[in-house]
């Protein structure tokens, strides 16, 4: 076989081409090899990001609903606190109007302005108001028809049924007992055993108490401090002032203890016992004596409580009338 003869430098020439093409091809694997590698790399990062975006979003949305229900308890607990709030802003109007109702009552008794009880359905009473002398119309008929004046004034008598204000049982119920607060307290100018106070009792203005505390509890243990007060005895003077009220007290001839209303009372809040419904007159008539009836029955008892014929005194979901340390002691 005859030899290619190839041409001087041809064979140097070819076997560059070849490493040449070599290396190119070489090159060429290593760049696939490392685009595989980058793309799985890619492929994994793009998991790895889902898998991060997707955890991030659920964090996000449980974090959204555990904000919602924060939110719906803030706003159910805001709800009861301000129902809350108006239910004892209606409290303290209602007894600001029950207490300048009485004050309105009470100048008109004192301008001599009758009270007349009328019971509607079997309920209440409602109080209306009536002058006993009254002018002009009434004038007018007398001086028209004489005759007929006289003839209604013989029929009356006969017709008329006495028209009582309040119902003829007498309890604890015809006492208006409420919390009040005495707002200063001084020794009776012209009495040494007297105590001149000035009560809130939910009125317009406090109301002025004489009391024979003096040898019994000093000064200081009364001021600022709530009480049992008796709202509705005629008034009554005592040494040159009219005292209004009277502060109830567990008493006995060596020891006198003022009750202590539960804690959380405001002034005016009228005292419940229960069984016996809470009618107060507006002044109790002396005649009558009802206090007098009622006081044998009040002491406290051996709980401390304060009672009438063993029922505590208490105010509405608040708590009972106490005394500090007289057992089964006469309530005056």
């Amino acid at each position: 076989m005859d030899q290619l003869l190839l041409p001087d430098g041809m064979l140097e020439c070819t076997a560059a081409i070849v490493g040449n093409v070599g290396d190119f091809v070489f090159k060429s694997c290593i760049k696939t090899v490392k685009s595989n590698k980058l793309l799985k790399v890619l492929n994994m990062s793009a998991k790895t990001a889902l898998e991060i975006v997707k955890r991030n979003a659920a964090q996000a949305e449980k974090t959204i609903t555990e904000l919602k229900n924060e939110l719906e308890e803030l706003s159910t607990t805001y709800n009861n606190l301000r129902y809350q709030q108006l239910q004892n802003e209606n409290k303290q109007l209602s007894l600001a109007v029950e207490a300048a109702k009485n004050h309105l009552i009470g100048l008109e008794v004192k301008n001599g302005v009758k009270q007349i009880g009328i019971a509607l359905n079997g309920s209440k009473n409602f109080h209306t108001t009536t002058q006993e002398n009254k002018q002009g119309n009434n004038i007018e008929i007398q001086k028209a028809d004489k005759k007929k004046i006289n003839k209604k004034k013989n029929v009356e008598p006969s017709e008329k049924k006495p028209i009582d204000d309040k119902p003829d049982i007498v309890d604890v119920g015809r006492l208006d007992l409420r919390i009040a607060k005495i707002e200063h307290v001084e020794k009776h100018p012209d009495a040494d055993t007297l105590y001149v106070l000035k009560i809130n009792c939910g009125e317009d203005k406090p109301r002025t108490v004489c009391s024979g505390l003096v040898k019994f509890i000093p000064i200081e243990e009364l001021r600022n401090i709530n009480v049992l007060l008796l709202c509705n005895l005629k008034p009554a003077k005592m040494r040159g002032i009219t005292s209004e009220a009277m502060i109830m007290c567990a008493s006995r001839p060596d020891a006198i203890e003022v009750l202590i209303p539960p804690a959380g009372c405001i002034p005016g809040e009228p005292v419940h016992c229960t069984g016996y419904t809470r009618n107060p007159d507006l002044i109790m008539p002396p005649k009558k004596k009802i206090f007098e009836t009622v006081v044998p029955d009040l002491q406290t008892n051996d709980l401390l409580q304060a009672c009438y014929k063993g029922v505590p005194f208490d105010v509405p979901g608040k708590g009972n009338i106490m005394a500090k340390t007289l057992k089964n002691c006469p309530i005056k």
